[in-house]
């Protein structure tokens, strides 16, 4: 006849099945902090590192997909004058960015009207432009906008001329129709006057000695 079990040995027993089932998930399932790293690494985009391409014969930044970075002459180091509808055609890079192999200059970021974080290089905010349509064109560089005009950024800061510099209009706007001048006034010729001349005098009929013949 077996013998009941006491209750301390039922506890017993609960309590190690417990301590199994414990174990066992506490195994299987990754420690938090790995699983956070690990999504922190996923996340890390790879646009985040700039580089640079020759375009035309320049050393200018890209992006890690190498489109152009450039800067507008109208901001600051600390502030970006491109907002609202400018943002749009320029899209601000955010930052922090990593330097990749050959650039020299110094990066940083600044906080947008928007609190939004952007990349700087050498003291200018970064752009790209949405008319780059691949990577090492720079269609941006020398459009002149209200206020400023946009550069490409180069390795070492230095401003490139373009060939020409070019407007940009936005999609929204209709194209503007130059004035036309007004013809000019026909000019009529003027006449030049024919030379008056004096009637010569009539031959005299009056015989010499008065007409008597003597």
């Amino acid at each position: 006849m077996r013998k009941p079990w006491s209750a301390a040995a039922l506890a017993a027993v609960v309590l190690a099945v417990a301590a199994c089932a414990s174990s066992s998930s506490t195994s299987s399932s990754p420690p938090a902090a790995a699983t956070a790293a690990a999504s922190s690494s996923a996340s890390s985009p790879a646009a985040s590192m700039v580089l640079f391409r020759t375009i035309q014969g320049r050393s200018v930044l890209t992006n890690s997909n190498g489109f152009t970075l450039y800067w507008f002459s109208a901001d600051t180091s600390t502030t970006s004058k491109c907002t609202g509808s400018c943002a749009s055609y320029w899209p601000p890079v955010p930052g922090p960015l990593t330097a990749g192999p050959g650039v020299t200059g110094t990066l940083g970021t600044i906080t947008r009207p928007d609190g939004t974080i952007q990349a700087t290089y050498d003291g200018h905010p970064l752009y790209t432009y949405v008319g780059d349509s691949a990577p090492g064109q720079n269609k941006g560089n020398g459009i002149n906008d209200p206020g400023g005009i946009w550069h490409e950024m180069t390795v070492t800061g230095r401003i490139v001329a373009p060939a020409a510099a070019v407007s940009v209009v936005p999609a929204s706007s209709p194209p503007a129709v130059p004035a036309s001048s007004p013809a000019p006034a026909p000019v009529t010729p003027t006449a030049t006057p024919k030379p008056t001349h004096a009637p010569a005098p009539a031959p005299s009929t009056s015989a010499p000695g008065g007409g008597y013949g003597y």
